[in-house]
């Protein structure tokens, strides 16, 4: 699965990586983003790749309406690639409504003794990421998750899943529905080359999501005693 993940690229960068019109959005350094924030997505418009902020827990526009006064639930965060084709939760996104989440590294946890110490997962070149993902409007709400699939072998040594990080040369084929189809694009819901991938331990205040977002969290407090890292 993936449950929390970064983006803390310059907003200059973002934009020249994934060649975005419009108005130039200034994204802030997010060290710790997690289920239900507003984070960025690129989807294909009119006008060319459009960058956007929405909510990150994807709620069905079949859902029934939001009742006032009622909490709003999570929405689904992750969708699995091997049937996200069938499930009804997301088969009309993936028809009509994929998108890229934009990131540049994500989190696992490692047992390590008593304590489950945050794992740093980024490309080895340091580069954006850009998770395969699904959006759909609810009422007046946007609302994305990202599609997972088997972990490779780097990030199966702490978990057996990790979000689908699409190609460059796949991004188009990803966001244009009506050029490819669902049966177009389920060959590229594959696990990253794990050679191309780095691992590094972080602090463990990362577990504080409404306290906690700056760049000190990557920096790693000492490991308990028998730790592998």
């Amino acid at each position: 699965m993936c449950g929390r993940y970064k983006l803390v690229a310059p907003t200059g960068r973002v934009f020249d990586e994934f060649a975005l019109a419009g108005t130039r959005l200034n994204l802030q350094p997010r060290y710790n983003m997690a289920p239900t924030q507003e984070c960025p997505i690129v989807r294909r418009m009119p006008t060319g790749r459009q960058i956007t902020l929405i909510r990150w827990g994807l709620i069905p526009g079949w859902s029934a309406p939001q009742r006032p006064g009622m909490p709003m639930g999570t929405g689904q965060i992750n969708a699995r690639a091997e049937t996200v084709a069938e499930k009804p939760t997301f088969r009309e996104a993936m028809k009509q409504r994929r998108c890229l989440v934009v990131a540049d590294g994500f989190y696992e946890w490692r047992q390590d003794g008593r304590e489950k110490r945050p794992m740093l997962f980024e490309r080895t070149d340091g580069g954006p990421m850009a998770f395969a993902g699904l959006w759909e409007r609810w009422e007046n709400l946007e609302t994305f998750a990202i599609i997972c699939t088997a972990a490779n072998t780097l990030v199966g040594a702490i978990h057996d899943r990790m979000p689908v990080i699409l190609a460059k040369d796949h991004w188009d084929a990803w966001l244009e529905t009506e050029k490819a189809s669902v049966a177009d694009v389920l060959p590229l819901l594959t696990s990253y080359p794990a050679d191309a991938m780095a691992v590094r331990p972080v602090s463990p205040r990362l577990n504080k999501v409404s306290a906690e977002d700056d760049a000190s969290l990557l920096t790693p407090e000492p490991p308990a005693q028998g730790s592998l890292f």
